[in-house]
């Protein structure tokens, strides 16, 4: 990484000194000029964000806009003291961890369904659940938006639950330059540059630079070095081009699996809990085919549980099941974009963005480190290797069995562009928005993962005879590890997945919003697009799958159709606005998944949604609230035909049903105010019950969403005391999060009602800024509640311990 920090700081004393250079008239710029820098492509940052454009593309209000829109803006951002996207998401209702993270980049779900990242509109990458992701740091944001919903006619191919989309910073005609560095607990440690000036009266340039490194409580590191850079040049007061780079490489440290829950099974033993069984409850499978305990060993067994197991997960302090074999997920991406913005005339408005994309990524991880305990499963009890461990007529309770190690490489290359023309007019007394938009996405993932096993993963061939186990030793004691000796490729290593993936879509829309003189405003959106998909299997080890070691001809499939937005608004004064929305989108149904040949074109998963809303603000328009019921699902689903038998089912029976859903419904809250110079507030809160109903022939059929909880709530406050005659206020701010229980249930691993616990924690910051200082501490989990902050796959992500963090910034 040391080369890679001289080049920062290389830029950031090129960016100084071509800062000092700028040209001197260039300090005083018009009104208008520092209006049009605030925040977003197409919307204006006041104290309380009154404005987006991410939902319609338009020039309509909150107030007036027809969907469920949230903003966060920077000040919320750095008075909390985040960096990254999985830390600012308490400021969102809706927006969740998603339930089978396994640690690798941001899985976030809005109302239990998946998220479409971009930055000012254009493809951030995708959540591609535990395979590769980014972490999304918020080092050259300003501001978040989320869209809730579908929003595939003005943004392309997305995810079912909506936009997050990260503003960025761009570059300023007024010179600012900052430096930031900032220390904290288990040795993290950052600094930052920011600069921004006009070099001539007509461009100017930003360029952010951030190096930070911390080891992480429990031994979770996190490197991270990131260079942004942009010039925009203006033409005019009507016309402007903007060429901007990022370059970002982490690497961050990987846990799969948490605290796991025990895989202790109470229908088994007549719906008694781990606390109320003894060993006599813990019979040996009559039939005599399952692992057979003497009764020392079902004694011993029965010692080993606790009230909660089967249920929450197993705590065991700051361990965790990290192996030292596990290697950090290594990122590298590459981001150029050009944005062109035009006045054409004085009601015709031209935007268009074009965007390359490049994004490599390469880890191991553990996947699989399970502790079966007593479980009938279809009729047997304990059915070796879903069995306690013994080993020579010893047993070890808390041993991990089928354990799995994935080493991954991907890479993601994508180009995206979009075009938006809107045309304003006003017609029979009524003024009108009439936007054209058309967009293009390129994706080609290349992708290859290699596995090593234990000892419970046997290979057969088609004689019966053994061709492969694995040669991993069984964790003994999930507490205190023993862990394999050696490297990844000391335990023959299986290639299982070798493939390249290739999503296209493009699409074309037409939008009317119009604003009735009686506090009505309307918004039709339709909208046509097509994705296509190609597949090109490479080949595995042959000992893996026979049938696919060789690599096969690329397989394609396409659809296309139409997508809407219907929405209304009406505002009985100006300080209370009513709205109803009903859209629905389309998606890719699956990013990264296989495609035979032997299926012909069919839909795509669709995203539906439909929102009823009230917006209501105060104290001359410095407090902005909103309250929306909603129902959002994804559907054409695919799930397997239970009648389906490969090479015996006839060519009439179908292998897969496309009927299959998920679905949420619930309540939003969301508010922010600045109710004077002394007094912000930020609140939001979330009911929702997030449905799986993705195979109605399956027992999950209508179960809990992973990891989705019921309720989410959370405040944060700040108050400016003015003490000690100080030029400016100390500012004082508490944060509290509520999150309730999140399911982690898995009837096929017998813990059908395994979750994780509620929490309640609390956070704080003090912060002064004096004329070119500021200085800010965070203390996090103030209370140092034990809790688990991400539901994972079968078990939960202990939450970070009380720690502090110091912050301070210098402007030049």
């Amino acid at each position: 990484m040391k080369p890679f920090n001289q080049s920062i700081l290389a830029v950031a004393c090129a960016a100084a000194f071509s800062s000092v250079h700028a040209d001197p008239t260039l300090q005083q710029t018009s009104t208008e000029q520092n209006e049009l820098e605030q925040i977003t492509v197409y919307g204006r940052q006041n104290n309380v964000v009154k404005d987006s454009g991410l939902a319609t593309k338009s020039n309509m209000s909150l107030m007036e806009t027809p969907a469920a829109v949230v903003v966060v803006d920077k000040a919320l951002i750095s008075t909390q003291g985040v960096d990254n996207l999985q830390d600012l998401v308490r400021n969102i209702s809706g927006v969740t961890q998603a339930g089978n993270n396994y640690g690798i980049g941001d899985n976030l779900v809005v109302r239990g369904l998946g998220a479409n990242y971009t930055y000012d509109g254009m493809y951030g990458g995708a959540g591609l659940d535990n395979t590769f992701n980014p972490t999304r740091s918020l080092t050259n944001v300003d501001s978040v938006e989320v869209l809730k919903g579908p929003a595939t006619g003005l943004y392309g191919m997305g995810s079912a639950g909506g936009v997050i989309n990260l503003i960025e910073k761009k570059p300023q005609f007024t010179e600012f330059h900052q430096l930031e560095a900032e220390i904290g607990q288990w040795n993290t440690y950052s600094v930052a540059f920011d600069s921004t000036a006009g070099i001539t009266d007509k461009l100017a340039y930003r360029v952010m630079a951030k190096s930070a490194r911390s080891d992480g409580y429990r031994d979770l590191s996190d490197d991270r070095d990131e260079a942004y850079l942009s010039l925009k040049y203006v033409f005019d007061q009507s016309h402007d081009l903007m060429l901007s780079a990022a370059y970002i490489k982490d690497a961050l440290a990987v846990d799969s699996i948490g605290h796991p829950i025990r895989i202790f099974n109470a229908q088994s033993v007549d719906g008694k809990t781990a606390g109320q069984v003894t060993w006599q409850d813990l019979i040996n499978d009559p039939k005599g085919k399952g692992v057979q305990l003497t009764d020392l060993q079902r004694q011993q067994l029965a010692d080993s549980l606790a009230n909660q197991d089967g249920l929450t997960p197993y705590t065991f302090g700051h361990n965790g099941i990290i192996s030292p074999m596990a290697k950090d997920n290594q990122g590298e991406e590459v981001r150029f974009k050009l944005t062109h913005n035009a006045d054409l005339t004085d009601n015709l408005f031209l935007n268009q963005q074009l965007q390359y994309r490049n994004y490599e990524s390469g880890f191991a991880r553990q996947t699989g480190a399970y502790n079966y305990v007593y479980w009938n499963r279809n009729g047997t009890i304990n059915a070796d290797p879903r069995a306690p461990l013994v080993i020579n007529d010893v047993l070890y309770p808390y041993a991990a069995r089928r354990q799995e190690y994935r080493q991954v490489q991907a890479d993601e290359r994508s180009w995206q562009y979009f075009l938006d023309l809107r045309y304003d007019f006003s017609f029979a007394g009524i003024d009108h928005e009439l936007l054209v938009n058309a967009n293009y996405e390129d994706r080609n993932i290349a992708f290859e993962q290699y596995s090593i096993y234990d000892a419970d993963y046997v290979i057969k061939n088609k004689a019966g005879q053994q061709i492969y186990q694995g040669t991993l030793p069984y964790i003994l004691d999930i507490r205190n590890p023993n862990w394999a000796q050696g490297s990844f490729a000391d335990h023959d290593p299986l290639k299982t997945s070798n493939y390249n993936k290739k999503v296209k879509a493009w699409g074309t829309g037409l939008q009317h919003v119009a604003y009735f003189n009686n506090g009505f405003t309307t918004r039709v959106g339709i909208a046509f697009n097509e994705i296509e998909q190609a597949y090109q299997h490479l080949g595995v080890d042959p000992r893996y799958s026979a049938s696919a070691a060789s690599p096969t001809p690329e397989q394609n499939t396409s659809d296309n159709g139409m997508t809407y937005n219907l929405g209304a608004t009406y505002m009985p004064t100006d300080d209370i606005s009513l709205f109803v929305n009903h859209a629905k989108g389309r998606t890719a149904y699956s990013i990264l998944g296989t495609i035979t040949g032997t299926e012909t074109d069919r839909d795509d998963s669709q995203s539906l949604s439909n929102d009823i809303g009230m917006r209501f603000k105060a104290f001359n328009d410095q407090l902005l609230g909103s309250i929306v019921v909603f129902q959002s699902a994804r559907t054409n689903l695919q799930y397997g035909n239970p009648e389906f038998e490969a090479g015996v089912s006839a060519a009439n029976v179908a292998q897969y049903f496309y009927d299959g859903k998920e679905e949420t419904t619930g309540v939003e809250f969301d508010l922010n105010a600045e109710i004077n110079k002394q007094w912000r507030l930020n609140v939001n809160a979330v009911y929702q019950d997030a449905r799986d109903k993705k195979d109605p022939n399956a027992s999950s059929f209508d179960t809990r969403q992973k990891g989705v909880p019921y309720v989410t709530s959370s405040a944060w406050l700040t108050y400016g005391a003015s003490w000690f005659e100080l030029e400016n206020p100390i500012e004082f701010s508490l944060g509290v999060k509520y999150v309730d229980d999140r399911s982690t249930n898995s009837t096929s691993f017998g813990i059908p009602d395994g979750y994780v616990p509620s929490y309640t924690v609390y956070d704080s910051a003090v912060s002064y800024r004096a004329a070119r200082w500021k200085l800010q501490l965070n203390i996090n989990n103030l209370f140092d509640e034990v809790y688990y902050s991400k539901a994972m796959f079968l078990g939960g992500m202990p939450g970070e311990e009380r720690n502090a963090k110091l912050t301070v910034s210098y402007q030049l």
